[in-house]
Parts: C-alpha cells; structure tokens; sequence
C-alpha cells in the first residue's frame, strides 16, 4: 500500500466532489489559504519544539517539518506572484479549531491528541493535492503532485510520534477524531478554505 492509499483509509471520507468544483472556481482564494496553512504547519511544529523540549525524536521530525513547510510557503509566494495575486489576511476555517477544540488540557494525553490531529490535517492536505491536481493547470497540477511525498511523510511523522508517546494502543483515539473530522469535511461552510466543508453557494 502506497502512502496514498495508506491516507485514503486512514481518511473517513473522500473531498466531496463539491468542493473540488469551488476551489478550482477560486484559485485565488485556495492559494492565498494555502500559503497560510504551510505557515501555520510550520509554527505547530516549532511550537511542539518549544513545549516538548526532551522528546529528543519529535525534535528531530518536527525540525525537518517546519523546513519543509517553511520551503512550501515560499513556493505558494512565488506561484502567487506569478499570477500577480497578493498574498493577504484570510480568516480561517472551522476546521483546525474544531480539532482542537477536542484535545485534552491534561498531560501526556493533550500531546498524543496534538499529534494525531496534526496527522489528520496533513493526511487531508496530501488527498487534496491528489484530488485537485488533474483539474489544474500544468504549473499547479505539477506543484500540487510534487508535494504530495513530503505532505504523506508528514502525515506518517505525526502518527508514528503519537503511537511511540502514547506507549498504548491510540486507534480507539484516532477513531474519534476520525468521526470529527469527517463531519467537519462534509458540513457546508461560509467561505471556501484550504480545509473547509464545502461553501454554502456551491452546495446549494
């Protein structure tokens, strides 16, 4: 099984075709957005950094991490200057805190949650670049597929870090923020994001 594959099944549900239809509608928007989702990846991941200074292999992976992030931000800048778009201020989508907003305040538990939504945000990234790129033009669909390695790397650096700190089986754990995640997915949402449901004037 490819990481693809491997992401599908971890997923409880594809991107809803819907989605799809809006994003490729408003290419400016889902840019800007995603430039602002390879900032805040790499800001979680420095941020784990700070907090778990002694968990000497989410060190490492989280350091790798915010590179590559970091190096994908830049990325999504030069396409968007390409395209004469200005990077700028979005709000964002209900998607990220509502996955947060199910991790527990208690150690060790909040940092094995942290984790597993980090692998649910990067698993869901990497099936989207999948699902967009043949509906892109040649630039993008080259780029979106190009990340797709790093993003099911990412994805698996996540879930390898909370199965080793958990020190206990997590699928019952996964299983729930699976459940979240899925909903989140496919309600209908205000604005078109990154990791939004599907907006509102498409679904209807």
């Amino acid at each position: 099984m490819d990481v693809l594959d491997e992401i599908q099944s971890f997923l409880g549900c594809p991107t809803p075709d819907a989605w799809l239809q809006a994003a490729t509608q408003d290419l400016h928007t889902l840019l800007i957005d995603h430039a602002h989702c390879e900032q805040k990846a790499a800001a979680t991941a420095m941020s784990l950094m700070y907090r778990y200074p002694n968990h000497h292999e989410l060190l490492i992976r989280m350091s790798r991490l915010a590179r590559e992030e970091l190096i994908h931000f830049e990325q999504v800048l030069t396409l968007m200057r390409k395209r004469g778009m200005e990077y700028q201020h979005l709000s964002a989508s209900r998607y990220a805190s509502g996955l947060r907003d199910q991790v527990s305040k208690q150690e060790p538990q909040r940092l094995i949650d942290v984790l597993i939504v980090g692998a649910f945000v990067e698993a869901r990234s990497c099936e989207r670049f999948a699902k967009l790129a043949p509906l892109l033009d040649e630039e993008l669909q080259k780029f979106y597929l190009s990340l797709l390695k790093s993003e099911g790397r990412h994805y698996q650096d996540y879930l390898k870090l909370a199965e080793r700190y958990a020190q206990a089986d997590i699928s019952q754990r996964v299983a729930e923020f699976r459940l979240l995640e899925q909903q989140l997915i496919e309600a209908e949402d205000d604005q078109l994001r990154f990791h939004s449901g599907t907006p509102r004037s498409v679904a209807a």
